[in-house]
């Protein structure tokens, strides 16, 4: 039997989650949408048919997912200008982005490899690798470096039997973004060495607070290098979850038809009618509605949570993220000492309902103490939930931390 270690911050959720009035400010996805709301944002002039074809026998849908739906996904790539379209073959279809994310580790890495991680992170991206007899070695993302990974650490942790490095670009917890340039050198670093880098690019492309010169970073697979792997889903940035579809990309055949056959034993086909949402959402005459909205909901409630931050500069810090939808806050009490996080957070839901993550448990792996006294705030909620949610934090540190 595999030795699983419990994954902290899905315990965490599930367990708290539904707390009577509780105002979950630590949920990641962009605040969701239902399927009359996804209609509206089509801006096609001519008649599209309905959203869903109820008419459809829904015997096992395509196996690799819809020829449409693998093309719209293949589209979202092909932004990127790549002098390389990715063709609707580079993408396979899976239940949910944690699906792929399985499938990946499952079918490249096994006893014997080492994989290199970025962290904090999600902690399937290491904890996986482990479980499949991997050696783990965790790339260690800190405050002083704007939560961005070293390319020169990167350099001297790779070992001779180094099968993968793993990224999360954006990057759940923290909110960075790994840019160009930063991803150009881990490409190049991948490519010396022969080594299959993994892009966890669920949050992409949710770029709605980088620097004005800053462009939004390509993703990994648009960089030249053929031995990398993408995951995506239409969770986070998509606003989709309840129609648990994600996905793997990649330009190189082996790496998918490893996929491919390792899905074979979890997945014979995602459901059609959640195929058929997900490629009507990513069409031409959707996305870019849809994102638009998400990107605009993002920024609005991250001047929010700014202004929260600067009134309780004395307490309170981060590094104001930059993508995605979750942030790290650090909390101090009175002595300057960092708070207990998870009891911070046990005390916070107690008193106010105010439902956050603790990161040290929750993203710590046990084995580092940089991350206490921080909490995971997901802020792309619905703007009404965060407005309460920060005036009810205010009154409890104004209470018990200054």
């Amino acid at each position: 039997m595999v030795l699983i270690p419990t994954f902290e911050v899905e315990q965490w959720m599930d367990k708290y989650e539904n707390t009577p009035g509780v105002l979950n400010i630590s949920e990641t996805c962009c605040s969701s949408i239902s399927i009359s709301e996804l209609a509206q944002f089509n801006n096609s002039r001519e008649d599209s048919g309905p959203l869903v074809d109820f008419s459809t026998r829904l015997a096992y849908g395509a196996i690799r997912g819809s020829g449409e739906l693998r093309r719209n996904i293949a589209a979202t790539y092909n932004e990127d200008n790549s002098t390389s379209p990715l063709p609707p073959e580079g993408v396979v279809v899976t239940q949910g982005a944690i699906s792929a994310n399985h499938l990946v580790f499952y079918s490249l890495v096994g006893p014997g490899d080492h994989v290199i991680c970025v962290f904090p992170t999600y902690q399937q991206l290491y904890t996986i690798p482990e479980t499949l007899g991997a050696e783990v070695s965790l790339w260690k993302l800190t405050p002083e470096n704007a939560n961005l990974p070293n390319d020169n650490e990167l350099e001297h942790m790779i070992k001779s039997n180094t099968k993968m490095i793993v990224i999360n670009n954006p990057n759940n917890p923290t909110g960075a973004t790994i840019d160009q340039q930063l991803l150009g050198k881990i490409v190049d670093i991948a490519r010396k060495h022969d080594i299959i880098l993994f892009s966890d690019e669920v949050y992409r492309p949710l770029f709605h607070s980088l620097a004005d010169d800053d462009s939004p970073p390509p993703s990994a697979i648009s960089m030249g290098y053929p031995k990398v792997v993408s995951t995506g889903s239409m969770s986070k940035a998509w606003a989709l979850a309840g129609i648990r579809v994600g996905w793997v990309a990649s330009r190189d055949r082996a790496i998918i038809e490893g996929v491919v056959a390792a899905r074979d034993y979890t997945t014979i086909s995602v459901s059609q009618l959640d195929d058929q949402v997900a490629r009507y959402a990513l069409s031409s005459a959707v996305r870019p509605g849809l994102l638009a909205r998400n990107v605009g909901l993002a920024r609005a409630n991250l001047l929010l949570l700014d202004r929260f931050v600067g009134d309780h500069a004395d307490v309170c810090s981060w590094v104001k993220p930059t993508a995605g939808t979750t942030c790290l806050l650090q909390f101090k009490g009175r002595d300057g000492a960092s708070v207990d996080d998870e009891a911070f957070c046990k005390a916070v839901l107690d008193e106010s309902k105010v439902m956050l993550v603790p990161a040290s448990r929750c993203f710590g792996h046990g084995k580092t103490s940089a991350l206490d006294g921080f909490v995971r705030i997901g802020y792309a909620n619905e703007t009404g939930v965060l407005c309460e949610a920060l005036e009810k934090l205010d009154a409890y540190v104004a209470k018990h931390l200054m």
